[in-house]
């Protein structure tokens, strides 16, 4: 079998030829985001069970701990980029924001927004 393929450049490009970039930033977020809200959810849910049945918040002391917050954040965050992420999907089935340049921005909004909500969404359940 003869190959046509006459550029020095190899065919399937990886992340040394790839330079980085905001919309392959915001992918690879969505997919760590996703597994975190899932277990963020989890936590929240039992934690809930655990404050319904018993009147107490578990691991209190911990909760409201520079790592509870810390850990809040990060919870809030992925639920707000997570949803983001979704409703870039829907814009880009509809054809919208394909182009790289509009990608890139939408990719750097979601960011910057995701963690505005996250930081407000936080002082709001511990510190407020």
């Amino acid at each position: 079998m003869s190959s046509e393929w006459n550029d020095k450049r190899p065919m399937a490009p990886h992340l040394q030829i790839w330079r980085w970039h905001p919309a392959m930033l915001s992918s690879i977020l969505h997919r760590i985001t996703t597994v975190i809200s899932y277990v963020f959810m989890i936590k929240l849910a039992f934690g809930l069970l655990f404050f319904k049945s018993t009147g107490h918040v578990p691991l209190e002391g911990l909760l409201y701990s520079p790592l509870g917050w810390i850990g809040f954040f990060v919870g809030f965050f992925a639920l707000i980029f997570t949803a983001f992420a979704q409703l870039r999907h829907l814009i880009w089935d509809r054809g919208n924001y394909l182009e790289p340049a509009a990608n890139n921005t939408m990719s750097w909004v979601m960011i910057a927004l995701s963690v505005i909500g996250a930081a407000g969404c936080t002082y709001m359940a511990l510190g407020a």
